[in-house]
């Protein structure tokens, strides 16, 4: 995942009105309904509906796990792109570009049972996932720094899991009132439309083009972490991509395949929203205290405590233990490796995230795939949850090492 903004915190303008009309609220909560439909719609809403898919088209394990690879390589490349485009106008075209291709592609899932129509509707919504998180971000980050207010996400990021929590209520209603696989899609693209509405309305606008710079050469920027530094976090953020995509995409399958469990799913899925919206404030708070990689640390040791628990055991405990850790901890990852990496490369943080973006995404790309076809051949996802555990943990090795690799982190 790569994070840009349209805007630097060395050239924050004294706190003024907004000259837009938009006030701070109006911004956040559109940045935050741009994340609901984004994310908790185009591309969370597979997970809770992927049980009823299943049931009713014949959808395998192995197929599922295509499917749900083809969506993160959606958003790898959307991300990819979004860490390259320098004009900010651009990033609000495509960004309000993907709220509306958000809408449609949802709906759009339930037109038929067609396999490259499936493929291509989730790799949009991949592409739409990257321009809310990535794009609506950066844009509402540029625009609270040139307002001269603090440059925070942490109320952003809270549409991260309330989108989950949308997805999870919206899909679980929408199934008992019509059984058939189709008709909770167009539901769900209704649902979309109420959220896009002030998600368009109150985009952030962006700042004017700049003329040519009149003011001293810049100093040069000072060198950045060495190579095995960065091989090392890359190898780390790899290992939160597999945790994030294979819980991501099973838990509601997994939970639903025991019949003690059946119908317990949806829930489960809303409560790793409900873990995930306070995420990025708490963990924020700790790595304030402990510093950032060892919050890092601290975060992939307790998501793959975690995900040992409903991997060892298929009670309605260890489920929950397991949606409640991976909520608590997935984003809070994300925010606190970019904001690692963001200080260590200050010349140009965009293409130091695109770097990472490659190894978070690749991860995303074969996990569910693995994870889908391991699942098919024995029956049981336990042994891909143990797998993800393993990954997890080699990238607390990974982050164990981090200090060590540059003098100047610890």
């Amino acid at each position: 995942m790569a994070l840009t903004s349209d805007a630097t915190p060395a050239a924050l303008p004294p706190a003024s009105p907004e000259p837009d009309g938009l006030q701070a609220w109006q911004v956040m909560v559109g940045g935050l309904c741009g994340l609901v439909l984004s994310l908790g719609l185009a591309r969370f809403a597979y997970t809770p509906l992927l049980p009823v898919l299943q049931a009713q088209t014949g959808l395998d394990d192995a197929q599922a796990g295509l499917l749900a690879a083809v969506n993160y390589a959606g958003y790898m490349a959307g991300a990819l792109a979004a860490a390259w485009i320098e004009s900010p106008r651009w990033r609000q075209r495509l960004y309000g570009l993907g709220l509306w291709a958000a809408v449609l592609s949802t709906a759009a899932c339930g037109l038929g049972a067609w396999w490259p129509g499936w493929m291509l509707l989730r790799l949009i919504g991949g592409l739409c996932g990257a321009t809310g998180l990535l794009l609506g971000s950066g844009l509402v980050l540029g625009w609270l720094m040139r307002q001269g207010r603090r440059p925070e996400l942490g109320v952003h990021f809270i549409g991260v899991g309330l989108g989950i929590v949308v997805s999870a209520v919206a899909a679980g209603l929408f199934t008992r009132w019509w059984p058939h696989w189709q008709h909770p899609w167009w539901a769900l693209g209704a649902v979309g439309a109420l959220f896009l509405w002030p998600a368009w309305r109150w985009r952030p606008p962006v700042p004017p083009a700049a003329g040519p710079s009149t003011g001293a050469a810049a100093a040069p920027a000072p060198d950045g972490p060495p190579r095995r530094w960065w091989a090392l976090l890359a190898l780390a953020y790899f290992a939160a991509g597999w945790g994030f995509v294979v819980s991501a995409t099973f838990t509601v399958t997994i939970v639903e395949r025991v019949p003690a469990l059946a119908g317990q799913g949806t829930l489960v899925w809303a409560g790793v929203g409900v873990a995930a919206m306070p995420a990025v404030a708490a963990w924020d708070r700790v790595a304030h205290r402990l510093g950032d990689t060892r919050a890092l640390r601290a975060a992939y040791l307790l998501q793959t405590l975690t995900l040992m628990a409903p991997a060892a055991s298929d009670t309605l405990a260890a489920a929950w233990v397991g949606a409640l850790g991976y909520g608590a901890t997935s984003i809070g990852i994300v925010s606190m490796t970019l904001a690692l990496v963001g200080r260590h490369s200050p010349a140009n943080p965009g293409k130091a995230m695109a770097r990472l973006t490659l190894s978070y995404g690749s991860a995303q790309v074969l996990a569910p795939a693995l994870t889908g076809w391991m699942a098919l051949a024995s029956g049981s996802f336990h042994g891909g949850l143990w797998l993800t555990a393993a990954v997890m943990g080699l990238g607390c090795v990974a982050l164990a090492a981090l200090p060590r690799a540059d003098r100047r982190v610890g």
